[in-house]
């Protein structure tokens, strides 16, 4: 999957325009592609055109016009896409309260050693996890993951995968749905 490009970037007046059409657009492109795992766990499987919408979400909001600076930010962002072979996700770690989530984060530590997917019979695979967004003392709420498959998991996608957490304090397993392993497959093309 290519990386999105500077000059695929619209400039904030005119991603206003656009805006109106393409946000329910991603929205439902969002939604086949988040899966829940648990009650806290929330799998948002990234491809380009979430993540170029990520970008344009951002210029918008903090008002970025500087091209250095939309420059980092597609940068930055282009590190979600998936590289040949592999899936990439946002991994949303929610929790009711601020507090609550403050004692979870901490009570996390080691995630990293604890998610994995299940492809088809393949034994599963273990998430390669940003450790940028992980301290010695707690997790941040949002963590971004990858997940290597291989050719041979890939060939057999199509017949099923679930996603695995078997974290001491948090255990969940979720199978994907025919819709969610359809969309999914698209990102393993060149």
């Amino acid at each position: 999957m290519n990386p999105v490009e500077l000059h695929e970037i619209k400039n904030i007046a005119d991603y206003e325009i656009e805006r109106r059409t393409w946000r329910p657009q991603i929205m439902a492109l969002k939604d086949r592609r988040r899966i829940r795992v648990g009650e806290h766990l929330t799998f948002l499987f990234e491809n380009r055109e979430t993540v170029r919408y990520q970008i344009q979400e951002m210029m918008r909001i903090e008002r970025i016009v500087d091209p250095a600076a939309i420059r980092h930010e597609v940068d930055t962002y282009n590190e979600l896409i998936p590289l040949p072979g592999e899936l990439s996700a946002s991994l949303l770690i929610e929790y009711e309260t601020p507090a609550e989530r403050d004692v979870a984060l901490r009570g996390l530590l080691g995630l990293e050693n604890h998610v994995w997917l299940a492809v088809a019979g393949y034994p599963p695979v273990k998430a390669r996890f940003d450790t940028r967004q992980i301290s010695t003392d707690r997790l941040s709420s949002v963590q971004y993951i990858k997940f290597p498959l291989t050719p041979e998991m890939r060939a057999h996608w199509l017949e099923g995968a679930r996603i695995i957490v078997d974290h001491p304090k948090l255990r969940a397993e979720q199978a994907l749905t025919e819709t969610q392993l359809k969309e999914l497959a698209g990102d393993f093309q060149p």
